[in-house]
């Protein structure tokens, strides 16, 4: 008697960083037979050049801050000289030892996804990746890429991130003009680092280099840092980064950068120049998209060159799913490897809910960490939604007084009737930590009456939520 095995639904994913790696652990967990290819590494530029590697960098800051208040808690730090006298010692960023470290890290934590996927049994194959039509793909592997593989495939998922925007009038050269992914390179701690985008990934860095030690000078188009965040927040930003130095330009358009004899010069569309030993350029990112095979495979793109999907990381093609940066979704690694996992699970049959990126949490690693959730203040009083907001500053809180944190401050965004969490902000140390009692308030629509039964540690600065909540109670007066 003859039996008919049914065949293995087989997944090729172009792109092994967050949302590729985990669209190829969620398919192989279902059962299916998964290629991924990748040309960098697992985890691609996410893990390799991007997030692992500066937020180790700004972690390293961050250390560098904490000791710049240890003389207002009482701790001191001094070496005895050759005289036998106390001298108050100075802190000393070796860059190369730094960048040596998290370079490190970024390998290790590459190393490890790369195990976990042969565990899952996935078929890893170093190169790059193409579509040949709807249901192949072809692997350029080998030295210079001169070999070729053609897997066929039921479901392509393509996960190939975004590289830095290059401008031709700041063209980098990886050493003294730096796109974000090549700053891993410096030995040296740069003298004076001018930025120029004052949006995430350049806030970040400026935050970060200025608690190094560097002159840091920041120069943005927009009126103010972080144009698209919480406008309180973003002042709160701003004042921290004037009081430790920084130079802020607001409405200056870069016009050209220039590599000079000792290092860059900056020229800005009024003709104001500003001369620095290195600039990072920090204005956005494109889609790895081209050359693809995307559009003869009919896949839409918008006008950016972004996948445009549908809340299951679908394309136009049915069979073909677009996840992470190169799809038309919020350039979050969360994100990502949320939208990795559905694409699998959707395409597999399996069950799927689809995810409301409204309610997202997100944050920003500046000094102090700036993270948000839901509906924003902006769009109340715009009056796209009706609600209301009460903010509390961190100065009202113990814990904050404890430890010297005298800059931030909890927000709450509820519905007005109801008292529904709908959003929140917070800045603070740790605010991607403290954020995420919002997030699950937001996610499953939690009142500030539910969160104000809730027991936060005292004293803790995530007591701040508890009272910002107990502070929004609705009192039916009759």
């Amino acid at each position: 008697m003859a039996f008919e095995f049914e065949r293995k639904q087989r997944i090729a994913i172009l792109g092994g960083g967050p949302g590729g790696y985990e669209a190829a652990l969620a398919a192989a967990q279902l059962g299916a037979e998964v290629t991924l290819i990748e040309r960098s590494g697992v985890g691609g530029s996410a893990v390799l050049t991007d997030v692992v590697p500066s937020k180790t960098l700004i972690a390293t800051a961050e250390f560098t801050s904490t000791l710049e208040r240890s003389d207002e808690l009482g701790v001191q730090y001094y070496v005895k000289g050759d005289d036998g006298k106390a001298r108050k010692p100075e802190v000393s960023i070796n860059l190369a030892t730094v960048n040596k470290r998290l370079l490190g890290l970024a390998h290790d934590t590459s190393e490890d996804m790369q195990k976990a996927l042969k565990k899952a049994g996935v078929n890893f194959i170093p190169g790059h990746g193409r579509l040949d039509g709807t249901h192949a793909v072809i692997a350029a592997t080998g030295p210079g890429g001169t070999d070729f593989d053609r897997i066929e495939a039921d479901t392509i998922i393509v996960s190939v991130g975004a590289s830095p925007r290059v401008l031709d009038t700041a063209k980098p050269d990886g050493e003294r003009i730096l796109t974000w992914t090549q700053l891993y390179n410096l030995t040296e701690l740069p003298e004076h680092m001018i930025v120029v985008g004052s949006g995430v990934t350049g806030a970040e860095f400026a935050s970060a280099y200025s608690s190094l030690g560097s002159k840091v000078t920041l120069v943005s188009s927009r009126d103010t840092v972080l144009p698209g965040e919480d406008a309180d927040a973003a002042a709160v930003l701003e004042e921290v980064f004037i009081r430790r130095g920084m130079t802020l330009m607001s409405k200056a358009r870069m016009e050209k950068v220039e590599r000079t004899d000792t290092g860059v010069k900056v020229t800005l569309a009024d003709g104001q120049t500003i001369d620095g030993s290195h600039c990072l350029i920090a204005v956005g990112s494109i889609p790895n998209t081209a050359g693809l095979g995307l559009e003869e495979a009919g896949v839409e793109l918008d006008s950016a060159g972004r996948i445009v999907v549908n809340r299951v990381a679908r394309s136009s093609v049915p069979n073909i799913y677009g996840v992470g940066d190169c799809s038309a979704a919020l350039p979050l690694a969360s994100v990502a490897m949320m939208q990795g996992r559905t694409a699998a699970f959707h395409a597999l049959g399996d069950a799927v809910t689809p995810f409301d990126e409204r309610n997202v949490a997100a944050n920003i690693f500046t000094q102090p960490e700036v993270a948000s959730v839901g509906w924003s203040q902006a769009e109340i009083e715009a009056g796209i939604i009706r609600g209301t907001v009460f903010k509390l500053p961190l100065t009202a809180n113990p814990r904050a007084k404890m430890q010297g944190i005298r800059d931030g401050f909890v927000k709450l965004i509820t519905t007005t009737t109801s008292r529904t969490v709908i959003g929140g902000v917070i800045v603070a140390p740790r605010a991607s930590e403290l954020i995420f009692p919002l997030a699950l308030a937001v996610e499953h629509r939690l009142t500030v009456d539910d969160v104000a039964k809730s027991f936060a540690i005292y004293p803790s600065i995530a007591g701040s939520i508890v009272d910002a909540a107990r502070a929004l109670h609705a009192v039916e007066h009759k």
